[in-house]
């Protein structure tokens, strides 16, 4: 088990954060903390890289929510990149894969 590390990087189309360990009940308030401090501008991107995402349970899910309202909130886009295997199963099933644009990593999303 690795803990949550979220690291922040800005790209020419917005901003990039990296999900580094798992994102669950214990820690996805983290991650919607830390989404209040990234400023979006309308129209930019803001990318979710989940290479380094080990596990992802509800509340993770609810996070990554969380994430696309505030890219919204902002008049800016949302996109995952690089999304785990066993992530992408569940939001396939509930059908977040229809919601979220997926990438196979955040160098393909920040350009798109």
């Amino acid at each position: 088990m690795r803990p949550l590390k979220i690291t922040v990087r800005d790209a020419e189309s917005g901003s990039v954060m990296e999900i580094i360990g798992e994102l669950d009940y214990s820690n996805a308030a983290e991650l919607r903390d830390r989404l209040t401090t990234v400023a979006l501008e309308p129209g930019q991107r803001l990318v979710l890289d989940l290479a380094g995402m080990d596990f992802c349970d509800s509340s993770g899910i609810t996070a990554l929510i969380a994430a696309r309202n505030h890219a919204h909130a902002a008049r800016a886009d949302m996109a995952l990149a690089a999304v785990p295997s066993h992530t992408l199963r569940v939001l396939h099933i509930v059908g977040l894969d229809q919601i979220f644009p997926l990438y196979p990593d955040s160098d393909a999303a920040t350009r798109s």
